[in-house]
């Protein structure tokens, strides 16, 4: 599918009803009962080991529509590249967890501050959450990103953005603005790429 097609099959979906993108209560026995904000990695860590099968779960739930399906069911035999979740101040204040298919694990794990394009094919999958003020787990989207031929989709350096909501629904989201804007304007220097903090890098 083009970008321009696949914009227009996102503002088509959000045309029709498609759900907005909101935290879904998890099981209360992952709830910390501290704020994500004073929570250290390795306690985020252990939110996520509970949570970690109820939220791919959901991902897998329903018709996948215009994401390919193979993305969401295979993202978790890719290569982590985060070895812990973390709070990176982007999407929405949510901790991620990054995972990379073999056409750009590679390059991707070398985490250049200035950089060229990634190779075409390359695909990564954020898993996120969220711990609210009281303590409590919100799951959250899983996001997607690929990256296609060179001049596919010039207007966002040829990366295709998707998101998954926690209960499995593709989410309509104005890539252009919402995520192309974010990524180039933020790291437009490193082909768009937000790593994981220095803390939490997987080697390479």
């Amino acid at each position: 599918m083009t970008s321009t097609l696949r914009i227009a099959a996102a503002a088509a979906a959000l045309a029709l009803g498609a759900p907005a993108v909101s935290g879904t209560a998890a099981a209360a026995e992952c709830d910390p009962g501290t704020p994500g904000t004073e929570l250290t990695h390795e306690e985020a860590q252990e939110v996520y080991a509970c949570l970690k099968d109820e939220l791919h779960a959901g991902y897998m739930q329903g018709d996948k529509k215009w994401i390919p399906a193979e993305f969401v069911s295979d993202y978790r035999d890719w290569t982590p590249v985060s070895e812990l979740p973390a709070n990176p101040g982007f999407h929405g204040g949510r901790f991620l967890l990054t995972f990379v298919n073999d056409v750009g694990d590679d390059e991707y794990l070398k985490f250049e501050e200035e950089r060229g394009d990634m190779p075409a094919g390359t695909l990564i999958a954020k898993e996120s959450f969220a711990v609210n003020g009281d303590g409590a787990v919100e799951k959250g989207p899983l996001f997607i990103m690929q990256k296609v031929e060179e001049g596919v989709s010039p207007e966002t350096n040829d990366w295709y953005y998707m998101m998954v909501a926690p209960t499995g629904e593709p989410q309509a989201v104005p890539v252009e603005t919402a995520c192309n804007e974010c990524h180039q304007g933020n790291f437009g220097y490193r082909d768009g790429l937000g790593y994981p903090v220095p803390e939490v890098r997987a080697s390479n």
